[in-house]
């Protein structure tokens, strides 16, 4: 009998035979088969109009050339030869929860490797590694990270897209006969092509997700027997990927798991790793750019600590506009040295003054940029991603410093130490805000893939040099949350846009992949400086609460009633984000009729926010069905704490006023079925339900 071997465990196994010569067939992606019968070894017959001897279509990184038409995972040559591969020879190493499969074509002098990993929450992974054995350069076309196997039929593709200021935007399609295909070419993560799917059907479900930052290929193809191939992989621009003799192509990591609960667990227990060890409770923020913009002036910035210390927050980020000579976004990008104008004595003043009233110093960078009007691109504009011949493209007056030049690097790393080494910072804000178009080296190739490993790398020093500081991602917002940089940072930015409106569907596509502590979500000003919404700040701070909250205004030009309410929100999110932030312990419900509902359960506490987006279409918001995980618990309950205390509500009858009164108690089972009957929240208004086990109380429902 062929071997089989198998990863994963549960109701997320992955199954693959190793043939004699080929690739490993999929037997099974879901939960655990009784795989070990002579039933896999019946020989299917070939196609109708195919070969003799049929050739298994449903496999592991497919090969075209040898009896397989569907789309080849892996491709390439050596000068138009050796196009078709073939591999054999499958051995397999194991280890505590990894299987290595190798194998060698020695025709085209090729070797392969493909590691599997179990991870925690039962999310499965697949990288690829490829080495040229031959003695000339091997074009490699193609190098898919992984595939994973979803069924025949009806089959439902839930994608995210988006653009600045309107990411995550959640996209079903069913999919058809031909392949469909995503492709990303924007040399960051990108706001409109997110690596990240959910598949559905045959009573299947799972996600797909690869961790890279780069270009990215996610492709669908159907195979003869209508099962369906899901690969993921980094996309090359021609000529990018060609190996030398004896030089290796190693792949970014392709991610499959059951659920959202199951990757919100990899990513707190596999993927992410803390200074000293462990997640802090996550620092209430302050982050200057709304507040200030370029306008840096050293005792409106103290005064602005000290009211917010006040208000009780505990990280302070000092935003762009610090360095070189930068009033506006048009310079001094590169010239990572304290603006002397703005700040006489340097930062240290502002860092003394921060740390003294007991919060954390961040700053902000932008390494991989550089602005034409600046020092550095004077004295080396050869340092600069370009293409000889081509004009030189600006985006947001800026160009891309090319990381994978050593000197480059090594200056970025230099600056960046100068700044931590000096300073008490313990958090940097990592922006990004401009994709890459003439990506080309100074040898006239593409850098795309390697100027995104030097990134990693750039990271990676830093981290180094200094463990105990914290890194976001920031890309003009959500431009770069993918599983490849959140390896090396503890947060992402998930928007630019801070509209409470508009954040209700961002924030609830990202939480598909990324669990609510890692999302920055700021309360803003009003009117919104995006949108020009304006909105009150109890609904501002709701959709905040539950994730990691921070302020973006400034505190000395809020009134009085606002900073008494502000107060009231930062502390109420002191008080539940322990909760919020458990493992396990979060939710998110489909919206219905415009009306948002997520929030966190634990043994003693559940807590629910309700937002009204859009204006109701019904006459009557529906009972709030809670899901069975949360019924689960049964028993009397009662809502103890409702914010604000007078929601905005369209109309309330007497009885939920009781209801949100905590007069009523009510049996959780009930609330699973019959539902919460809420009041009709006015649009663009939000409410806290804070619900605690009933003592005695009398059971209504």
């Amino acid at each position: 009998m062929s071997e089989i071997v198998t990863i994963g465990s549960g109701n997320f196994v992955m199954s693959l035979r190793l043939p004699d010569r080929g690739m490993p067939e999929i037997l099974n992606l879901g939960p655990a088969a009784a795989i070990a019968d002579p039933l896999v070894e019946v020989e299917r017959a070939s196609r109708i109009n195919g070969m003799d001897i049929a050739v298994p279509s449903a496999v592991l990184l497919s090969t075209g050339g040898m009896g397989f038409f569907g789309w080849p995972a892996i491709a390439g040559h050596r000068s138009g030869r050796d196009f078709v591969v073939q591999f054999a020879g499958w051995t397999v190493q194991r280890a505590a929860n990894q299987i290595m499969l190798s194998a060698t074509d020695t025709v085209a002098r090729l070797s392969l490797s493909v590691t599997l990993k179990e991870h925690a929450g039962g999310v499965i992974s697949i990288a690829t590694t490829l080495i040229n054995d031959g003695d000339s350069d091997y074009h490699l076309d193609r190098c898919m990270a992984g595939t994973f196997l979803a069924p025949a039929g009806a089959v439902e593709v839930m994608s995210f897209t988006g653009m600045w200021g309107r990411e995550f935007q959640t996209r079903r399609e069913v999919l058809g006969n031909g392949i469909w295909a995503q492709e990303n070419r924007r040399g960051r993560t990108s706001h409109d092509r997110f690596p990240m799917l959910f598949v559905e059907g045959a009573g299947q479900r799972f996600g797909v997700t690869l961790g890279f930052s780069g270009n990215h290929q996610m492709v669908i193809d159907r195979t003869d027997d209508g099962r369906r191939l899901l690969h993921l992989g980094e996309l090359f621009e021609p000529g990018e990927m060609i190996l030398a003799p004896g030089a290796r192509y190693e792949s970014p990591t392709a991610y499959a798991g059951p659920d959202t609960a199951a990757f919100h667990s990899f990513v707190r227990g596999g993927l992410m790793t803390w200074p000293h060890g462990a997640m802090s409770p996550r620092p209430v923020m302050l982050n200057t750019w709304e507040g200030n913009y370029f306008d840096h002036r050293m005792d409106s910035l103290k005064a602005q600590a000290t009211a917010a210390a006040e208000l009780g927050i505990e990280r302070f980020v000092l935003d762009d506009g610090w360095f070189g000579r930068r009033d506006d976004d048009t310079t001094s990008l590169g010239d990572w040295d304290i603006d002397p104008r703005k700040y006489p004595d340097g930062l240290k003043p502002l860092v003394d003054h921060v740390t003294g009233l007991g919060m954390q110093f961040g700053i902000w960078f932008e390494p991989e940029m550089v602005n034409p009007v600046s020092d550095l691109y004077k004295a080396h504009p050869d340092w600069a991603l370009t293409i000889e011949g081509r004009p030189v493209l600006q985006s947001r007056t800026q160009l891309v410093l090319d990381l994978t030049r050593p000197e480059v690097s090594d200056y970025l790393f230099s600056k960046i130490d100068a700044v931590l080494s000096n300073h008490a910072v313990s958090y940097i804000k990592w922006d990004m805000n401009r994709d890459l178009t003439h990506a080309g080296g100074g040898d006239g190739r593409a850098r795309i893939a390697a100027q995104t490993r030097a990134v990693y790398a750039l990271m990676d020093l830093i981290r180094a040099a200094h463990p105990g500081v914290e890194i976001e991602s920031c890309a003009s917002g959500g431009g770069r949350i993918d599983y490849g940089v959140l390896a090396r940072t503890h947060r992402v930015w998930a928007s630019d846009c801070t509209d409470a409106l508009e954040r209700l569907e961002i924030q609830r596509g990202a939480s598909r992949f990324v669990p609510p502590e890692i999302l920055g979500s700021h309360i803003s000003a009003s009117p919104n400086h995006q949108t020009g919404r304006r909105h009150t700040l109890s609904f501002r701070a709701l959709v905040a609460l539950a994730y990691h909250l921070g302020v973006e205004l400034n505190p000395l030009e809020l009134s009085a009633d606002e900073r008494d309410e502000l107060k009231v929100y930062i502390e109420t999110y002191k008080r539940l984000r322990d909760l919020f932030h458990a493992p396990g312990a979060n939710f998110h419900m489909e919206p219905v009729d415009g009306r948002y509902v997520w929030g966190a359960v634990g043994a003693e506490k559940i807590v629910l926010i309700v937002a009204q987006g859009p204006q109701m279409v019904n006459e009557q918001p529906a009972p709030l069905v809670l899901p069975e995980h949360v019924t689960r618990l049964g028993g009397a309950w009662t809502i103890r704490t409702v914010l604000p205390a007078q929601p905005n509500v369209i109309r309330i009858s007497e009885g939920q006023t009781r209801l949100l009164s905590g007069a009523i108690a009510f049996n959780l089972e009930s609330a699973g079925m019959v539902g919460l009957p809420l009041p009709m929240l006015r649009p663009e208004s939000a409410m806290l339900l804070e619900l605690i086990p009933s003592k005695g109380g009398k059971i209504h429902g």
